[in-house]
């Protein structure tokens, strides 16, 4: 464990704490939020880093910290009537009872981020924007499209839920204790799915099954669900061809496949 400094409390890595040293290293995501006069709800705010620049920037926030001695730090340093604070774990955010319209920020742990961003990105009717850090992998993942490298199960969540960009770049040296990787600003404006509700977890699941095996073609890779004949019905059917691999198919290929697995499973 770190010591960030004397009298602060300890920086545990079980928790994946890696804090910002520099304010003005928040301004892409301050500026993307355009939180004046708007509720932010900021994820795991640890020193006040970012914290203090969304109040400076005319923000309501709400902090929600799992580390209780980082809480009980952060709320000495901010006593700013605009910040409030929540000790709790941002995997159990009850996402569904959030007051709109809220933004939501952070600097997400990297162990934690795409679950987090996972619970988050369906809420649009609550969340019309979030920015969060993340390690410049996951950031890549996130924001890819067909034919980068990093594209896959998770480009297309994304990319179903929201509208994603890169804001800006942050290197080691900006954390302590100081990363092994670079990390980036990820800006997500959200947008109501392609999809009723109701449907979004069959697609999410077909999505995924079409990428667990990366290297195998869609028939042979939907056949270890489906069974090999019923892939290739669905294949023909949607017009995509047999050795098809997934990360050659976008969001609307991928609708129009589960479009007709529906129907080749409804009869």
């Amino acid at each position: 464990m770190y010591r960030l400094a004397v009298g602060n409390p300890r920086l545990k890595k079980g928790l994946g704490q890696h804090h910002l040293v520099d304010g003005a290293l928040c301004r892409p995501l301050v500026d993307f939020l355009e939180p004046r006069g708007k509720r932010v709800l900021e994820i795991g705010p640890g020193g006040g880093v970012l914290t203090s620049r969304l109040l400076e920037a005319g923000a309501e926030v709400i902090g929600w910290e799992l580390d209780l001695a980082w809480a009980a730090k952060v709320r000495r340093l901010l006593p700013d009537p605009r910040f409030r604070l929540v000790v709790g774990d941002a995997l159990d955010l009850p996402w569904e009872r959030l007051a709109g319209p809220t933004l939501v920020a952070g600097n997400l742990p990297y162990n934690v981020a795409t679950a987090i961003l996972q619970r988050l990105l369906p809420h649009h009717a609550r969340i019309p924007r979030a920015a969060v850090l993340v390690q410049k992998e996951v950031a890549e993942r996130l924001v890819a499209s067909v034919g980068d490298e990093a594209y896959g199960s998770m480009s297309l969540l994304v990319a179903a839920y929201a509208r994603a960009e890169i804001l800006g770049l942050v290197r080691p040296g900006s954390f302590r204790p100081p990363p092994k990787v670079d990390s980036a600003f990820v800006g997500f404006t959200l947008r109501p799915p392609p999809l009723p509700e109701a449907e979004m977890p069959a697609f999410i699941a077909l999505v995924r099954l079409a990428f667990a095996q990366r290297r195998k073609t869609l028939r042979n890779a939907l056949g270890a669900g489906w069974g090999k004949e019923r892939a290739g019905e669905v294949l023909a059917a949607s017009g995509i061809a047999e050795r098809t691999r997934a990360e050659e198919l976008g969001l609307e290929e991928f609708l129009r496949l589960y479009e007709e697995w529906r129907k080749v499973d409804a009869s």
